[in-house]
């Protein structure tokens, strides 16, 4: 507790010039009694308008009194603390999202005629079937170059994407890993002279080629000498192309063909 000179002191100090106790203090003085009795309410009779009425002069709002806390007694007063605004955050540089490529879609199944192993694109992504005309023309090639006509299967069709839904990444990388380890793990159970990769997601998941590579050899590690042909629909859609694919078969099927061998 402190002295009722020094609170009075302190109250001048922060210019309050009434105030009421909570409680009862001691060494304090005998409060007044008019402070003490409650106030008068106001009368809510309609005050009649006058008649004339004179502006009244236009005058300064009051400045706002800053709020004044009382110390409790025996506290020490505090002191004015500024304010000192919040320094703004340093923009974050954001860094481009990675977003993968799309995932292709292809369908290849491989067969095995002689000496020879083909990497075929299903046209309809089903396996061929005896009276499809891709599967017709497939058996005249092979015809033309010396094999048996009447392919054999190895495996099941390579279907891409392997899932519909899941997090696997199954963009074009993956794929390509994955037609590559497919073919080599077939042809170490059963080695051929040549590879035939027939249409374009043969050529570029499994030879890592383009639609430039069409009527050329390639080159695979693991697997070894590839030849790169159109499509089955492509040759049937387009077959002026034949006429390129016959001069480049005369020069690779001295890879699987007999003196080749002897």
């Amino acid at each position: 507790m402190i002295p009722e000179q020094r609170r009075r002191a302190y109250l001048d100090a922060m210019q309050v010039a009434t105030w009421l106790p909570r409680t009862e203090l001691p060494f304090a003085a005998a409060s007044r009694l008019e402070l003490l009795e409650p106030q008068q309410e106001e009368s809510c009779e309609p005050v009649p308008e006058p008649v004339a009425v004179t502006p009244a002069p236009v005058r300064e709002a009051p400045l706002e009194r800053p709020k004044i806390e009382i110390p409790r007694p025996g506290a020490q007063p505090r002191q004015a603390v500024a304010e000192v605004p919040a320094a703004e955050p340093e923009p974050v540089e954001e860094k481009p999202a990675r977003v993968s490529a799309p995932p292709p879609r292809f369908s290849l199944q491989l067969l095995c005629a002689g000496d020879c192993a083909l990497l075929v694109e299903l046209p309809t992504g089903q396996p061929f079937q005896s009276r499809d005309p891709a599967y017709i023309l497939l058996k005249d090639l092979l015809r033309a170059a010396g094999l048996p006509d009447s392919p054999q299967l190895l495996g099941e069709p390579v279907r891409w994407p392997l899932l519909v839904r899941g997090n696997m990444d199954q963009g074009p990388q993956a794929a390509l890993e994955f037609v590559q380890s497919f073919v080599a793990a077939r042809l170490e159970e059963q080695p051929s002279a040549c590879l035939w990769l027939v249409g374009l997601p043969a050529i570029r998941f499994a030879g890592e080629g383009d639609e430039h590579s069409y009527n050329r050899e390639l080159q695979i590690e693991g697997v070894g000498a590839c030849w790169a042909l159109p499509g089955l629909e492509l040759l049937m859609e387009e077959p002026a192309r034949k006429r390129e694919l016959w001069q480049a078969m005369r020069r690779v099927r001295l890879r699987w063909s007999a003196p080749a061998h002897s």
